[in-house]
C-alpha cells in the first residue's frame, strides 16, 4: 500500500507541481488549499506525512495552528513545514510546536523528496529495531523502538521523531557526550545549532511537566548534551 502524503498549500501551481514530483517518487498524494479543509480529511483519516505551509489563504500563521492540531491527534506523525518564510523565528516556532523538519520553497525539488524520504526511513527504523523487544530502560525512562514510545516514571512522553530519536541517542549511551552532528546522524537530518537547542529544551519541557524535578538531559556547553541517571 503506498504512503500518504498530504500537502497543504494555497498556492495551486506549488501544490500541484509538489504532489507530481511525489507521485513520481510512487506515494499517494492528497492536497488541500487551508487549514480547514486539511482538518476535515484528517478526522477521518491521518496522512503517512504532513507538509504544510506557514501562511493559508486568509491565516498568515494557520499553518502553525494546522501543526498544532495534528500534533494533538498524533505525537508521531511526520510534519515538515515547506513555506517561503525563512526566519529564524519562523523556524524555531515551528520546531517548539513539534514538527520535525523545516524546509524553505527555494530547494530543489530533489532535496525535498530526499529529506522525505529520509523522515520515512526514520519511521521504518524505529518501527524495526534491531532487537525486536528491545526497550531502553535507564531510571525512570523507557524507550519501547518497536512502539515509538518514551516513558517516564510509567507514563507516557509525547514526543515526535526527531525528539525521539535525540532522546534514543542520549540515553543509549548514558554519560557519553553527543554532539551535533552525532545527534543529526541518529536522527537522520540536518540541524542547525538553534535548531537542535530548541529540540532539546521542548524535550526537556515534556519530561518536566510530569517531573518537575526531571534534569536527565545535561548540556555540556561547547560540546554538545548527555543523559545523566
Amino acid at each position: 500500500m503506498k504512503r500518504l502524503i498530504a500537502i497543504v498549500e494555497d498556492e495551486a501551481a506549488i501544490r500541484d507541481n509538489y504532489a507530481a514530483a511525489f507521485a513520481r517518487e510512487g506515494y499517494a498524494v492528497r492536497c488541500y488549499a487551508n487549514r480547514a479543509q486539511a482538518m476535515a480529511a484528517f478526522a477521518a483519516r491521518l496522512p503517512d506525512l504532513a507538509v504544510i505551509d506557514i501562511s493559508l489563504e486568509d491565516e498568515p500563521e494557520g499553518g502553525f495552528e494546522l501543526c498544532r492540531q495534528l500534533r494533538a491527534l498524533s505525537a508521531e506523525l511526520p510534519i515538515i513545514f515547506l513555506t517561503a518564510r525563512d526566519s529564524e523565528l519562523d523556524a524555531v516556532s515551528a520546531l517548539r510546536l513539534g514538527a520535525d523538519d523545516f524546509l524553505t520553497k527555494d530547494l530543489s525539488l530533489a532535496h525535498l523528496s530526499a529529506r522525505v524520504n529520509a523522515l520515512f526511513r526514520r519511521v521504518e527504523a524505529l518501527r524495526k529495531p534491531s532487537a525486536p523487544s528491545e526497550v531502553i530502560r535507564r531510571g525512570a525512562l523507557s524507550l519501547d523502538a518497536e512502539r515509538m514510545q518514551a516513558q517516564w516514571d510509567g507514563q507516557v512522553v509525547l514526543l515526535s521523531l526527531t525528539e525521539f530519536w535525540i532522546v534514543h541517542a542520549l540515553a543509549r549511551h548514558p554519560g557519553h557526550v553527543r554532539n551535533r552532528q552525532q545527534l543529526m546522524d541518529a536522527a537522520n537530518v540536518v540541524l542547525d545549532d538553534n535548531t537542535i537547542t530548541s529540540h532539546v529544551k521542548r524535550i526537556r519541557r515534556k519530561f518536566q511537566s510530569i517531573d518537575a524535578r526531571f534534569d536527565a538531559v545535561q548540556t555540556v556547553y561547547g560540546m554538545g548534551y548527555r543523559w545523566v541517571e
